[in-house]
């Protein structure tokens, strides 16, 4: 009975999350939605192909359950998960990310809580496993992610939030006058040297 509240629990949640990252890039121009917003080149739509090729690799090859997506071994990662490319388009990427979810899902539903996985690019000890821990560790990294994409879409127009039906109007002033109040106790706290 435990098994089944957790496994719907920590289920609903990816569900939500994956919901939320997808969210980020609603009303984002193509430009915005690809060009990198920090340093080591983050952007949206990269970090949702991302989150797709993790998802993919997790609940696919970890429990010998193949994703019907291409991807690469995992041998040759590089990186190239996290940027879309001027040949991918956002709906191809989106599409794998659903399809790859439907695959998660299925994975999920089919296996119970228990079921031995084996996680190759994990240190030893740790490669193998089962679904509990791969559902804590893919629920983490999505949320990780999807707070990262929530940091960019704020950035880049204002917008916060999980849900669209909790989004509130953008305040301008309301908000320069609060980040004025945290600057002002950052000051005060440790003085610039001048």
């Amino acid at each position: 009975m435990i098994d089944e509240f957790a496994k719907d629990n920590l289920h609903g949640r990816l569900r939500r999350d994956r919901k939320a990252l997808l969210w980020k890039l609603d009303g984002m121009s193509e430009y915005d939605a690809r060009r990198p917003l920090t340093a080591t080149g983050t952007n949206l739509l990269g970090l949702v192909k991302h989150v797709a090729t993790v998802e993919a690799r997790y609940f696919g090859e970890v429990f010998d359950r193949p994703s019907p997506e291409p991807l690469p071994r995992w041998q040759d990662y590089d990186g190239n998960d996290l940027w879309a490319t001027e040949d991918e388009t956002r709906d191809q990427i989106i599409g794998f990310y659903r399809r790859t979810c439907e695959h998660s899902d299925a994975t999920i539903n089919e296996l119970p809580l228990d079921a031995p996985g084996h996680v190759p690019w994990w240190p030893e000890p740790c490669p193998n496993t089962n679904l509990f821990a791969v559902m804590v560790h893919v629920l983490g990294e999505t949320n990780r992610h999807t707070g990262h994409a929530d940091i960019l879409r704020e950035g880049l127009d204002g917008r916060t939030g999980v849900r669209p039906e909790h989004e509130q109007q953008i305040d301008e002033e309301a908000r320069a006058a609060h980040c004025a109040k945290i600057e002002q106790a950052a000051r005060s706290a440790a003085p610039v040297k001048a």
